[in-house]
């Protein structure tokens, strides 16, 4: 994707170019001047890469800058594929229309490639959801996944201090970074978790993000003490799997394993799932290192189970208490990123980038109403 500037733009980049060729006294208020501000009200909105979908690595940040952002969740792949990594995308996450398909939503409001999934799962899920999957891989990608590996043991502090650097120049925070961790039944080792957390200490964030199980964060608590980490648990929706990160009930059995836990919630899920976030983020505002921004529908009130993919809306379109949870955070002053995280592909034409731009003008009118 391109990013364009308007001749204003386009005219203040040229002088500032002007002005490192004269060394002029004032050009470092000129670029300070320019940096993003996305606190409104008090309230720090920023965006989690994941959604970034189709944006090349080197264009994430101007994307960033363009819209106002001054605040992410950095994703795992986002920072590995800044920093090279062998075969990383920028971010992974929804995908929209296929190549070679008319963009055009049908009569439900869906693309194409999204016509034909069901809304509801029959059978519905199960606790062994994703445990059974065939993980087999081809030779090209045994050996993909094999310098993948390598490249990853071969990462010092250095690697994950030059990605940061990018957005602390560009006047971007950078408090959380998330990352998949065993959710669904993918293995995750011993080393695939201090790899995580050698990841995040380099990046110097806050607390790390991530979807997982309590099983797995048994092991992670080994981790997080030993690197001094705050941790947050993703929220999910498959209610009948009591060891997801799902109802209140399955929050308090993760924050007692270790003193670094904390909760990093996505409302969209918890709304799924039939919880209100209101409520459970007043009572909890202390223990949440990140809220993710994402609207979707009671999952009952769609027949039960549903195709998560689809089951993402514009915001505004959706159940989860968009407005009302940012209002509390603009009365109560809580110190709490809420990150837009774009998810809702199959329902647009447009870009991500556009997409997230229209997340954050939703946002903005929120606080401001």
């Amino acid at each position: 994707m391109t990013v364009r500037f308007s001749r204003r733009e386009f005219g203040r980049l040229a002088l500032v170019g002007t002005s490192l060729a004269a060394g002029a006294s004032w050009m470092p208020r000129l670029l300070a001047a320019d940096k993003p501000n996305s606190v409104i009200h008090g309230v720090r909105i920023g965006v989690q890469t994941s959604g970034m979908t189709g944006v090349p690595t080197d264009q994430i940040i101007p994307s960033l800058v363009k819209i106002g952002i001054s605040l992410v969740e950095l994703h795992s792949q986002t920072a590995e594929a800044m920093a090279g990594a062998p075969g990383a995308g920028a971010g992974g996450g929804a995908r929209g229309a296929r190549s070679g398909e008319a963009p055009v939503l049908n009569a439900d409001g869906l693309l194409p490639s999204c016509a034909n999934m069901p809304m509801v799962i029959d059978p519905p899920l199960s606790s062994a959801a994703g445990a059974g999957r065939d993980r087999g891989q081809t030779p090209e990608q045994q050996a993909a996944a094999q310098r993948l590996r390598d490249w990853r043991v071969a990462t010092t502090p250095a690697t994950w201090q030059a990605v940061r650097k990018k957005f602390n120049d560009a006047g971007i925070d950078v408090p959380t970074m998330f990352i998949s961790m065993g959710y669904e039944g993918a293995p995750v080792s011993d080393d695939d978790i201090d790899y995580a957390f050698r990841m995040a200490k380099g990046l110097g964030v806050h607390a790390m993000s991530a979807s997982s199980t309590i099983p797995i964060a048994r092991r992670i608590a080994v981790a997080a003490d030993k690197y001094k980490m705050l941790w947050g648990g993703h929220t999910q929706d498959n209610v009948h799997d009591p060891d997801q990160f799902v109802t209140p009930e399955s929050y308090e059995r993760l924050l007692a394993l270790s003193p670094y836990f904390r909760i990093n919630l996505d409302i969209g899920y918890f709304t799924a799932a039939g919880f209100d976030a209101v409520p459970f983020v007043q009572k909890n505002h202390a223990k949440i290192t990140s809220i993710h921004l994402k609207d979707k529908k009671r999952a009952k009130s769609l027949g039960g189970d549903v195709t998560s993919r689809i089951n993402n809306y514009p915001f505004g379109q959706g159940d989860a208490p968009i407005r009302e949870l940012l209002q509390v955070l603009k009365k109560e002053r809580w110190d709490i990123p809420v990150q837009i995280e774009y998810d809702y592909a199959c329902r647009t034409t447009a870009d991500s980038v556009t997409e997230i731009a229209k997340c954050y003008e939703y946002v903005r009118k929120c606080l401001e109403g």
